[in-house]
């Protein structure tokens, strides 16, 4: 175990001397993010990660060397300047740090806390390459999340200037990430800006999805409540496609610019027998109930959470994770995770995979299911699973899963989730003519991020399929750009 306070003083003495080498700099210990005990934090709701000290951000942030050439930048969706950010947290000035990310990343507290920074800007990181290890790469991800919540704690969150007002008009559908993201660059360029969000509450994925024991919905919320302060005005339950269509916006309630944040909504299954037995979900509902509804809090939650002792879930990803690990906070006993391949090909998140292990999830590696059993009264029973062995690689690169055939056997469970990714949902492709969308419903784009509809953008999940929040935001930073540029015209 580390000991902080010694690190930090070792540090400061080194400091006093003079600036420190790139010796001294490979020599101080990385620090690790403080979390909450498995066993306890496994039954609740409260947020596992407990976020870097002062000390440790500052110890954390003299690990970088300030490369000439910062390969960190380049793995970074939006391009958020990290040397320059991460310089000023190892100096102490932490809200110049997230002012810094703040010029090109609207959320660094969510981004800090689910970006899969290990595949992107600290898996381009030198110190981890010095290291050979990836895992020993600079924290980026944890010290974006520790000036975010340091800003947001010290109540000097700053609103960003908003551009005298155009008259123009421009409509989000989607409150994501990509669509967030949209709403504050065209806000800050002066256009009145209205957000169409089809649930009852904003923040798509980041409400629905992803768990408050890995992002607190407080944390969403302050970001629209600042969206709202910029003077974006949000319709909820507006499903575009249906309350209204996208043509409706644009020709009857005179909006001159739309973008399409839809996200990948529409689950994946595994179309085998026994499928359609009660206690077979989707992740999508099963966290959505969780999440967006609060079913774990059962004595006041606006939905049902159905009750289920020995959980299975399907898939490897981080959404697979999210569900196995509410399972338990949701009363199971007992939670598989069912994979066709092994850990090295997991797509999760190391932090999550190992968070779950922690807490009790089970993996069953080289298997998957075939048929979902069920008993007399309809309700999932057990799993018939198949066992599998690794061929050669496919075109993602992983290894393909070979069935072993005759390796059929029954696992026991009272319900399964399916967390194999998404698609994207028809509805506002089918009802907006001239909105083009590739075999797979994805919105086709330019570069720009403009659709071959007149006046339509898209970016996120609804052009990408199922990514992440970054990426979505990325999307998001282009098509405001674009827009702002055709509005200015």
């Amino acid at each position: 175990m580390i000991d902080v306070t010694q690190e930090y003083n070792k540090l400061q003495e080194k400091l006093k001397a003079g600036p420190l080498t790139a010796k001294d700099r490979n020599a101080i210990p990385q620090m690790e993010m403080p979390a909450r005990d498995p066993k306890v934090r496994a039954r609740q709701m409260d947020e596992v990660a407990l976020g870097f000290s002062k000390e440790q951000a500052i110890i954390e942030a003299n690990r970088c060397l300030q490369c000439a050439k910062p390969f960190c930048m380049e793995g970074c969706p939006v391009n958020i300047n990290i040397p320059k950010f991460i310089a000023e947290v190892a100096k102490g000035e932490f809200k110049a740090a997230v002012d810094t990310i703040k010029e090109t990343s609207l959320l660094p507290a969510i981004c800090g806390r689910v970006c899969p920074q290990e595949k992107q800007c600290q898996g381009k990181c030198t110190v981890g390459k010095i290291w050979k290890s990836p895992e020993k790469a600079v924290s980026i991800g944890r010290l974006e999340r520790f000036v975010a919540d340091w800003e947001r704690e010290n109540g000097q969150v700053s609103m960003p200037v908003v551009a005298k007002a155009t008259g123009k008009k421009v409509a989000v559908i989607g409150a994501g990430p990509a669509g967030l993201t949209v709403a504050a660059d065209c806000a800050r360029a002066g256009h009145a800006v209205t957000v169409f969000e089809a649930f009852h509450k904003a923040g798509g994925v980041m409400m629905y999805g992803i768990p408050e024991f890995r992002l607190p919905k407080k944390i969403v919320q302050d970001e629209i409540e600042n969206l709202q302060k910029i003077g974006v005005k949000f319709e909820t339950n507006f499903l575009v496609g249906r309350t209204n269509t996208l043509e409706q916006l644009l020709n009857e309630k005179g909006f001159d610019a739309a973008f399409v944040g839809t996200g990948a909504g529409l689950p994946k299954f595994l179309n085998i027998p026994g499928e359609n037995l009660i206690g077979v979900f989707s992740a999508n509902e099963y966290l959505t109930r969780a999440n967006l509804m609060k079913g774990y809090d059962k004595e006041h939650a606006a939905t049902p959470i159905y009750e289920a002792k020995h959980v299975v879930v399907c898939g490897a990803g981080n959404v697979a994770m999210d569900a196995a690990r509410m399972a338990f906070r949701l009363g199971a006993e007992t939670v598989d995770v069912v994979y066709r391949r092994t850990r090295n090909e997991m797509p999760a998140r190391l932090e999550e995979i190992g968070h779950a292990e922690e807490e009790g999830v089970n993996f069953r590696f080289l298997e998957n299911p075939v048929e979902v059993l069920g008993d007399e009264t309809g309700h999932v029973c057990g799993v018939r699973c198949l066992r599998y062995e690794l061929g050669e690689p496919d075109a993602s690169g992983r290894r393909s899963p070979v069935p072993i055939p005759g390796s059929e056997h029954d696992v026991a469970c009272d319900a399964m989730i399916v967390a194999l990714g998404n698609g994207s949902n028809p509805l506002l492709v089918s009802t907006t003519p001239g909105l083009n969308a590739d075999e797979k419903g994805h919105i086709t784009v330019d570069e720009g991020q403009a659709t071959s509809h007149a006046k339509v953008w898209a970016g996120g999940d609804i052009v990408l399929g199922a990514a992440t929040v970054i990426l979505a935001m990325g999307e998001g930073r282009k098509a405001a750009a674009s827009i702002n540029e055709y509005l200015a015209k």
